[in-house]
């Protein structure tokens, strides 16, 4: 089928501009890509010539250039907390004295807190995500990440969600004791039901479990927030530009040395 002058001009513009949109891209690296300029010209009727410039955005999705890149925020296991905590502070001075615009933060607490206790903590930024963890002593037990948009509505309800899990994972455990298991599995299964079932309690009652949040706001917003009381590190990631490319490490409220997993007795 023939196809008509409007098409045989954007099958000319993608095969001109694409390359250079290409290499636009690669020396821009992570940037919004900036609409295409294109020019058709000569259309000629009769004695009377009309020349037509216009300007389109491209129907085909640009190339996702930071496919792959992991941003990662926060204390990587057996890094130094004093240090990240000295680092973090010197960067938002920084960026809060250039007047840096928006970006994502990692903040970090000093001890573990109640969903309502969040509240005076976090006013005036954006909340993304709340971490939370039942401070058993001696025991992994799970780090979680709650999604939120309001605080503490949003943590409330995350933590339901969890203990409603927790209490499904107890009771799988306590019916595998029941199926007469290895004898090396029993130790396994009775510690796996008592540590779920201690969580299932712990977030059904809505437990001092938050130790860390990631937000949004300027350098200049989160450098009072650094200040409050409960705060411990301040982390501002103005690399990060999705949420799903990014890895939070927040240390431990209890760890003070190195960041190691829960339940380890050393840090």
């Amino acid at each position: 089928m023939t196809r008509s002058l409007g098409e045989r001009l954007g099958a000319v513009d993608e095969l001109l501009l694409a390359p250079i949109a290409r290499g636009y891209r690669r020396i821009l690296a992570g940037r919004r890509r900036p609409n295409s300029l294109t020019v058709a010209a000569c259309l000629v009727a009769g004695a009377v010539l009309a020349v037509a410039v216009w300007q389109a955005d491209r129907a085909a999705p640009a190339t996702d250039m930071s496919v792959g890149q992991v941003v990662k925020v926060g204390v990587e296991p057996n890094g130094s907390i004093p240090g990240y905590a000295e680092s973090s502070r010197a960067e938002l001075d920084k960026l809060a004295a250039e007047g840096a615009p928006e970006a994502y933060a990692l903040v970090t607490l000093t001890e573990y807190l109640p969903p309502e206790s969040l509240t005076p903590i976090l006013a005036g930024v954006a909340v993304s995500a709340v971490y939370v963890r039942v401070p058993l002593a001696g025991e992994q037990t799970e780090i979680v990440r709650i999604p939120v948009t309001k605080v503490p509505v949003d943590v409330v309800t995350g933590m339901g969600q969890i203990a409603d899990r927790k209490s499904r994972e107890a009771a799988e455990y306590a019916a595998k004791l029941t199926a007469s298991p290895a004898a090396d599995l029993v130790a396994v299964y009775e510690s796996g039901q008592r540590v779920a079932a201690a969580e299932r309690d712990a977030y059904a009652q809505h437990c001092a479990c938050a130790y860390a949040a990631v937000v949004r706001a300027t350098p200049a917003a989160l450098e009072p927030l650094a200040h409050r009381a409960g705060v411990r590190v301040v982390d501002v990631a103005p690399e990060i530009r999705r949420l799903d490319r990014a890895v939070f490490w927040p240390p431990l409220p209890e760890q003070r040395t190195i960041a190691i997993p829960p339940g380890d007795t050393q840090g």
